[in-house]
């Protein structure tokens, strides 16, 4: 069961929507762009990730996801540019009915409230529309931006996970949040 998702305007004009197959040259443009400012918080990348048939690649691995339900690949749109993309990942329904939430930004975008600002969307969405329990997110404990911005999203921080994840070319240490999305 495909997830839908209503494309909806944030603050500053940008429009939070549904990553689609046109994406592919926007996404790699952008990653491209950030190259410098997202290495020290992302996995490192081949050459291929940069670009457009890589970008393609990637959108038609996350719409499968999409299609069987357990993902939800969303992008932030100023204008014709991408300005960074939030997703709901690894949803796994039955008595845990969670997910996994992460999100990164264009570094001319940063600062301005948008991270949080998609992510109360994505929030929304995630206890509305697909009746989740619960979410969680990880942070490099030196990423105190992104930290920052769960934190205001109603995230609590439940520990920290050692070697929790291939980061920069080494396994990294992260801080693990959660949301309950239900009372």
């Amino acid at each position: 069961m495909a997830i839908d998702f209503a494309a909806r305007e944030l603050p500053g004009g940008i429009v939070l929507r549904l990553r689609t197959e046109d994406d592919a040259q926007g996404l790699a443009d952008a990653f491209a762009r950030n190259r410098g400012h997202l290495a020290p918080w992302d996995p490192t990348r081949t050459e291929e990730f940069y670009t457009a048939e890589g970008q393609h690649a990637r959108i038609r691995e996350k719409l499968e996801l999409r299609d069987r339900g357990v993902a939800l690949p969303l992008v932030l749109v100023d204008g014709d540019s991408i300005a960074g993309a939030i997703d709901l990942s690894d949803i796994v329904r039955g008595a845990f009915q969670s997910a996994s939430v992460g999100y990164w930004l264009d570094r001319d975008h940063t600062g301005r409230g948008l991270a949080s600002s998609a992510l109360a969307a994505v929030v929304g969405t995630a206890r509305d529309d697909l009746g989740l329990h619960r979410l969680q997110a990880a942070a490099l404990p030196a990423n105190h931006a992104s930290q920052a911005v769960l934190v205001r999203s109603g995230f609590e921080r439940i520990g920290v996970a050692a070697d929790y994840l291939r980061i920069a070319g080494r396994w990294q240490d992260h801080v693990l949040f959660q949301r309950i999305l239900h009372d």
